[in-house]
């Protein structure tokens, strides 16, 4: 089963798409295992999220997403795209800097990760015997 959806942004249409396909093609493409990559992914945005407002500089900088968080959400999205969109450039830094405007993971990562949990929920549903 596929799951898509569109995205904006600022003012560029990107389709992404979700299946069973996908940790295969993030493998082939980067060497990565997609699974572990995104469950970092997903506990590294949480510590940012429950950051409270009054949240010393220290503490900020604890939930900081790494450069390695953002290129694994950007390795994400770019393989959901071309999954998406067989148009997409070979090279995801041909993808990113096709895409004008602001690239915002604050937006676009909550939509990555409902498409995988969408997909995570399809691909594990046990048969009854």
């Amino acid at each position: 089963m596929n799951m898509e959806r569109t995205i904006n942004i600022d003012g560029t249409e990107v389709k992404l798409r979700a299946s069973a396909l996908i940790p295969r093609l993030y493998r082939f493409k980067f060497g990565r295992d997609m699974i572990r990559d995104m469950r970092q992914l997903q506990k590294s945005y949480q510590k940012v999220m429950e950051l409270p407002e009054d949240a010393t500089e220290e503490q900020t900088q604890d939930a900081q997403l790494s450069v390695l968080d953002l290129t694994i959400f950007e390795n994400v999205a770019y393989i959901m795209a071309k999954h998406a969109d067989t148009t997409v450039p070979d090279a995801p830094d041909e993808w990113l800097d096709s895409i004008p405007g602001v690239f915002s993971i604050y937006e676009i990562l909550p939509v990555i990760m409902e498409l995988w949990g969408m997909n995570q929920q399809t691909t594990s549903i046990p048969k009854k015997k």
